[in-house]
């Protein structure tokens, strides 16, 4: 139940949080509509697949005391993550709507959008590899809970975006912003459970 509330978490968190792919659905459903752009809440599953991979094989080879800064790393990324969070939070204009690039119009772009995207990079080498690992080597099911928790909630919390910025444009950023500021306090929650992590080692 631990590791599936922590993907539960970060999903949540890295689905929220504005970045390219998150700026790409937005405006694409509100030039195209919603059933041209749900298809595309899966890039996350088909772009991070070489990625997790890469992150695991590096990190199975390294000595337990470098998963121990890593994680401290992870901690210290998560409250920048959580910092950018806040300031979007704070600064957020809710009559702002982004304008959609002409260049990606399928779900196929919005792969390599994610792919291009350094934050699932950031993301795995520093918080989702290290728990992975550890989840992993305590019970296989654990490690699947999280991969569960993780890419379940991102993928529902990215639809829910699209379909609230289909249904109305003015109660959608509104929610948008209440929800940035709430993967702000899930960031900084996530952040401390990290440090301890690395802490106590």
């Amino acid at each position: 139940m631990v590791y599936l509330l922590m993907g539960i978490a970060f999903g949540f968190s890295s689905a929220i949080m504005p970045g390219p792919l998150s700026t790409y659905l937005v405006s694409h459903t509100l030039e195209h509509g919603w059933k041209r752009t749900l298809p595309a809440v899966f890039a996350p599953l088909i772009s991070d697949g070489p990625i997790v991979l890469l992150v695991l094989l590096v990190l199975s080879r390294v000595p337990p005391r470098f998963e121990q800064g890593l994680r401290i790393a992870g901690g210290i990324f998560l409250l920048y993550l959580a910092a950018g969070a806040l300031k979007a939070w704070r600064n957020f204009d809710i009559r702002r709507t982004p304008t959609a690039d002409s260049g990606f119009q399928s779900a196929v772009r919005a792969v390599i959008v994610n792919f291009l995207n350094p934050n699932p990079y950031l993301g795995w080498s520093l918080v989702l590899g290290p728990l992975l690992l550890q989840g992993w080597r305590e019970s296989p099911l654990q490690g699947m809970a999280l991969l569960i928790g993780f890419y379940a909630t991102m993928v529902a919390t990215l639809a829910g975006i699209i379909i609230l910025f289909h249904a109305a444009r003015r109660i959608g950023p509104r929610v948008n912003r209440a929800l940035i500021g709430l993967s702000a306090l899930a960031l900084t929650g996530f952040a401390v459970y990290q440090l301890w992590l690395g802490a106590v080692g």
